[in-house]
C-alpha cells in the first residue's frame, strides 16, 4: 500500500496529461470515444479502489469510498474546481454518456446478483418472529413518515408536480430500506454472524431488502405509466407475486438442473459462470415482460443460484471477484457522479436535507426498535437491531439511480438522497458495534455456537456431490445405502456408475511383471477354454435382466436417502429439511475406467465403491477397486458386505463398531458413522486400540486404562457423537495386533459394521496399512474402509 498509492497516483497524473487530447479526438468525431470511455473506467477503478481501501481500513464499508469517489470525481469537487476537464473526461454527449451508462446498467443486475447469491433464506426462520417483527414495522413506518414527506415537499424538488405520488413512493421506499451488505459486514466483523441476536438482525435485513426490490418493482410499473390507477397496482403485484411463487417452487428445481447440466455438460473453462449469467438476465428479462424492474429478476436468480447444491466457492468467488473489482465502482462511482453537492450551499436545501437525514434515521430506528419489542427482544438488543438497520448502503443508491432513470426523482431530490445514504451509512458501523458489545452471551447460546463452529470443518458438513461407482451384488446394495444415508443427511446429489463386468487389470511394473508372465502365459489355455462359456453365461445374465434391475442402485440410494433425517448438525434451533437428494443414473461412455475418469472431472468430493469382488489373496484390494480408486484423488468409501448385512445388504438393522485413533482420516470415518447411526438409530461402539510393549504372548488382549493423551482422543470422538445426536458406547483395549482386537470386538458384541478411517499409502496398489490389511483379510463383518 506505501508504495502502490503513488503509483496508482501517477497513473492518474499521466492519464491528466493526456486528457485534452482524448477530449479532442471524441470533440472531432461524431461517434463516441473509446480512448475517453476507457479513461473514465480505469479513473472509476482507480479513486474507487484508493477510497474504498482507505475508507476499510478506518472500519468503514469499500462501497462508501467507491460512491465518494464518483462524488469527486463528479461535479461535486472536479467540475467545481476544473469544470472543463471535468466536461472533457465525463461529457454530457448522450453517445458518449451512453458507453459508461451499459457498464453501469449491466452493474446494477450484476450486484443484484451478488445480493441474492449471498441472501440465506434460512437465516430468515431462525430469525423467527423478532426478525419479521422489526423488518415489517422497520419498513412500515419509515415508508409512511417518507411517504408523508414527499406529498409536503416544494414543487422546486419534484421533477413533474403532477406525479407526486410516485415520486412520494419512491421516497418512502428510499427512506425504508436497509442495505443487507453492509449489515452482513458489521455483524460479520464483531463475530456475531451465529450469535442468535447477529442472525436476527441479518434476517431483518433480509427480509427488507426483498420487500424492497418487490415494493421498487411494483412502483417502477406506476412510473412508467406516469400515474396510479387500480389497473397497474393490481398487475404489477399479481405479476410480481406470481413470479415470486414459480420462482420459488419450479424456478428452484430448473435453476439447480442447469447449473448441473452446464458442469456435467461442457468441458471449456468457465460453463457454470455463463449459465449463472444466462439464468440472470433471463429472468430479468421476465421481470420486464411483467411491467415489473429487472432488479427483482436479477435478486431473484441470485437467491435460486446461491441455493444451487453444486455451486463451488472456486466458483461463487471468481463470479464475486469480476462484480467486485469491475462492476461495483463503476456503477457507485457514476451514482456519485450523477449528485451535485454544490447545491447543498443553498441553505434551504441543506436544511431539508438534514431534515431528511433525521426523518430517515427516526423513522428507521422507531419502527425497527418496535418491531424488536413486539418480538420479544430485550431493550438492549432491540436497540442494537434498530442501530443496525439504520445503514442505506449501496441498496439506498441503487434506488435512487432508478428513481432518476424514470424521472421519479430529480436532481436535487436525488443528491439528497444519496447524502442521506452516505452519512447514515458511515454513521451506522460504529454505533451497531457499540451496542454489539454491551451484549453478553448466554451459556446455552455459547453450546450452539460451538456445535455450529463445528460445521464449517467437518467433514460429512461439507461434502457437496457424491459418486457411487457399484454392481448389483451384495456389496454395491450395501455401498448404495451407505452413499444414500450420507446424500439424504443433507440433500446431497449422488451420481451412479453402475458396473458391468471385468475392470482390466493395471500392468505390473518391473520384475514382478516378469514372474508373472510365465504364470499368465500358463494359465492362457485354460481361460481361452472358459472364454466361450463366460460369454454365454454374461449374455444371458444380460439378456435376463429386467427394467427394474436396471436403476437397481440408483433406487437403493433414494431409498436410503428418504430414510435419513436430513438436517444439519443438530441444533436447539436447527431441525430445518435439507433439500432432497437427487439421485441420477450416469449413463457408461466408452469402459467403465473411462466413464469414472471422465465423471470425476465433473467435481466430486466422495467416491463411494462396491463391486463383487472387493479382494485378492484375502488382504488385498482386488483390481477392480483398485483401478477405480486410483481414478479418483479425492476421499474414498470402500464398501464389503460380509456376513448378516451379506444376506440382507439394505434392509438390516445395523450395528457399528468405530475404531478411533486421532487422525483426520479416523474422524472423517466417526463423521460417516455417526451420519449413519442417525439415519438408522444404530448403536455405536468406539474402540481405541492402544499399544503396550509389555503385553505378553499368551493373554495379549486385555482392558487398560487410557492415558491422557487418549483419553483426549476417545473424549474428542464421543463429544462429536454428541453433535450429531449419537449415543456411543466407549471401549479400550491393549495389543499388539490391532487388527485381530478390532475383528473379535466386532463380533463378541455382535456388530455387523466396521467403519474404519485409513490413509493411502505409496504403493503400486492400493494400500491402507497393515492394520487395514488385517482387518480386509480376517473380519467376518462388513467393512466401510474411509480414506483420505
Amino acid at each position: 500500500m506505501i508504495f502502490g498509492a503513488p503509483l496508482m497516483l501517477s497513473a492518474l497524473m499521466l492519464l491528466a496529461t493526456a486528457l485534452p487530447a482524448f477530449a479532442a479526438e471524441g470533440q472531432s468525431k461524431s461517434a463516441p470515444s473509446d480512448a475517453i470511455f476507457v479513461v473514465e473506467i480505469i479513473l472509476l477503478l482507480v479513486v474507487g479502489r484508493l477510497l474504498g481501501e482507505g475508507l476499510q481500513r478506518l472500519g468503514q464499508p469499500e462501497v462508501m469510498g467507491q460512491l465518494v469517489a464518483g462524488l469527486l470525481l463528479g461535479p461535486s469537487l472536479f467540475g467545481a474546481v476544473a469544470p472543463e476537464w471535468q466536461h472533457f473526461v465525463f461529457p454530457k454527449t448522450p453517445e458518449q454518456k451512453a458507453m459508461i451508462d451499459a457498464v453501469s446498467q449491466l452493474g446494477i443486475l450484476m450486484l443484484l446478483l451478488l445480493t441474492g447469491m449471498e441472501t440465506d433464506l434460512k437465516l430468515v426462520k431462525r430469525g423467527g418472529r423478532a426478525s419479521v417483527m422489526a423488518s415489517l414495522a422497520g419498513i412500515a413506518v419509515p415508508f409512511v413518515i417518507g411517504y408523508i414527506t414527499g406529498e409536503y415537499l416544494p414543487d422546486s424538488l419534484l421533477p413533474d408536480p403532477s406525479k407526486r405520488m410516485v415520486t412520494s413512493l419512491f421516497l418512502g421506499t428510499a427512506l425504508s430500506i436497509s442495505s443487507i451488505k453492509i449489515v452482513a459486514m458489521v455483524v460479520r466483523e464483531m463475530d456475531f454472524l451465529r450469535r442468535t441476536l447477529g442472525q436476527v438482525i441479518v434476517s431483518s435485513a433480509i427480509i427488507d431488502d426483498t420487500l424492497g426490490w418487490i415494493i421498487i418493482s411494483v412502483i417502477f410499473s406506476l412510473g412508467l405509466h406516469g400515474s396510479v390507477d387500480t389497473a397497474t397496482v393490481i398487475r404489477g403485484i399479481a405479476g410480481t407475486l406470481i413470479f415470486m411463487a414459480v420462482s420459488l417452487t419450479i424456478g428452484r428445481r430448473i435453476v439447480f438442473r442447469l447449473i448441473k447440466w452446464a458442469n456435467d455438460t461442457f468441458v471449456s473453462e468457465f460453463p457454470v459462470i455463463t449459465m449463472i449469467l444466462v439464468i440472470m438476465g433471463a429472468m430479468a428479462l421476465i421481470t420486464d415482460l411483467i411491467g415489473v424492474h429487472t432488479v427483482l429478476g436479477a435478486f431473484v436468480a441470485g437467491i435460486l443460484i446461491g441455493e444451487s447444491p453444486i455451486l463451488t466457492k472456486h466458483i461463487e468467488e471468481e463470479l464475486r471477484g469480476l462484480i467486485v473489482a469491475l462492476f461495483m465502482p463503476v456503477f457507485f462511482g457514476l451514482a456519485g457522479l450523477s449528485a451535485d453537492l454544490t447545491v447543498l450551499k443553498d441553505p434551504t436545501l441543506l436544511g431539508l436535507t438534514a431534515l431528511l437525514i433525521v426523518i430517515a434515521s427516526v423513522g428507521k430506528f422507531t419502527g425497527a426498535f418496535i418491531g424488536a419489542e413486539l418480538g420479544g427482544l430485550t431493550r438492549r438488543e432491540g436497540l442494537a437491531l434498530a442501530l443496525g438497520m439504520n445503514a442505506r448502503g449501496s441498496t439506498e443508491v441503487i434506488v435512487a439511480t432508478i428513481g432518476l432513470s424514470i424521472s421519479a426523482l430529480n436532481q436535487t431530490l436525488f443528491t439528497m438522497i444519496v447524502t442521506m445514504a452516505v452519512l447514515t451509512t458511515l454513521a451506522m458501523p460504529p454505533t451497531l458495534r457499540w451496542a454489539l458489545r454491551r451484549l453478553p452471551m448466554s451459556k446455552a447460546e455459547k453450546e450452539r455456537l460451538d456445535r455450529e463452529e463445528y460445521e464449517e470443518t467437518g467433514f460429512v458438513s461439507n461434502l457437496e456431490r457424491l459418486l457411487l461407482a457399484a454392481d448389483t451384488s451384495t456389496n454395491g446394495l450395501l455401498a448404495s445405502r451407505v452413499a444414500g444415508l450420507i446424500a439424504g443427511s443433507r440433500g446431497m446429489p449422488t451420481s451412479v456408475i453402475e458396473i458391468n463386468g471385468k475392470i482390466p487389470a493395471k500392468p505390473k511394473p518391473g520384475k514382478e511383471a516378469e514372474d508373472k508372465k510365465g504364470e499368465d502365459k500358463k494359465s492362457d489355455t485354460k481361460k481361452a477354454e472358459t472364454k466361450n462359456a463366460d460369454a454365454k453365461k454374461a449374455e444371458t445374465k444380460k439378456s435376463a435382466k429386467t427394467d427394474d434391475d436396471k436403476d437397481l442402485l440408483a433406487e437403493a440410494v433414494r431409498t436410503a436417502a428418504a430414510a435419513a433425517p436430513a438436517r444439519k448438525l443438530r441444533t436447539k434451533d436447527d431441525d430445518d429439511p435439507a433439500a432432497k437428494a437427487e439421485v441420477v443414473t450416469v449413463k457408461p461412455e466408452g469402459t467403465v475406467i473411462e466413464t469414472v475418469a471422465a465423471e470425476v472431472k465433473k467435481g466430486y468430493d466422495l467416491l463411494i465403491i462396491g463391486v463383487e469382488k472387493t479382494t485378492v489373496r484375502k488382504n488385498e484390494f482386488h483390481d477392480t477397486v483398485d483401478s477405480l480408486a486410483n481414478e479418483f484423488e479425492g476421499p474414498l468409501a470402500i464398501v464389503s458386505s460380509r456376513g448378516a448385512l451379506e444376506a440382507a445388504p439394505v434392509k438390516t438393522k445395523l450395528s457399528i463398531l468405530l475404531p478411533v485413533t486421532g487422525t483426520e482420516t479416523s474422524r472423517n470415518a466417526s463423521e460417516i458413522a455417526y451420519t449413519i447411526a442417525r439415519a438408522t438409530k444404530a448403536p455405536v461402539q468406539i474402540l481405541y486400540v492402544a499399544s503396550r510393549k509389555n503385553n505378553t504372548t499368551k493373554n495379549r488382549r486385555r482392558r487398560v486404562n487410557l492415558r491422557q493423551n487418549e483419553q483426549t482422543i476417545v473424549k474428542s470422538v464421543v463429544s462429536l457423537a454428541d453433535k450429531f445426536g449419537v449415543k456411543v458406547k466407549t471401549s479400550a483395549i491393549a495389543d499388539i495386533s490391532a487388527d485381530e482386537s478390532i475383528v473379535e470386538i466386532a463380533k463378541e458384541e455382535g456388530h455387523n459394521l466396521i467403519i474404519l478411517g485409513v490413509t493411502r499409502r505409496d504403493s503400486d496398489r492400493l494400500f491402507f496399512g497393515n492394520t487395514a490389511a488385517g482387518v480386509l483379510e480376517k473380519a467376518e463383518t462388513s467393512l466401510v474402509f474411509v480414506s483420505n
